[in-house]
């Protein structure tokens, strides 16, 4: 037995609906990548690793030969800072990672 006619249009009516709602979700999809950035940051944790551990190194070296480095016995105390200050913008470069 065919089909009516009515039927006919409304599964191409259905069709057709879906094919806008399909349409809008992708290019939903398309533009939330785009302002997320999309590009992998993949330099990131290369950085955080060295500057980590740069800052960890400083703190070793300041500590075990401090007094006999000339530039590090004239900063004294700061060279704590110094250490500590790559060590957490270490971290805050970890938080770049995606």
């Amino acid at each position: 037995m065919p089909e009516s006619k009515v039927r006919k249009e409304a599964k191409s009516k259905t069709r057709k609906e879906q094919a806008e709602e399909l349409a809008k979700t992708r290019k939903e999809r398309k533009e939330r990548k785009r302002i997320a950035g999309g590009t992998e940051r993949r330099w990131v944790p290369w950085l955080f690793c060295t500057v980590g551990l740069l800052g960890v190194m400083w703190m070793v070296t300041w500590n075990l030969a401090g007094t006999y480095i000339g530039f590090m016995r004239s900063l004294g105390e700061w060279n704590i800072l110094i250490a500590l200050g790559l060590i957490i913008s270490s971290f805050m470069l970890a938080t770049f990672w995606k």
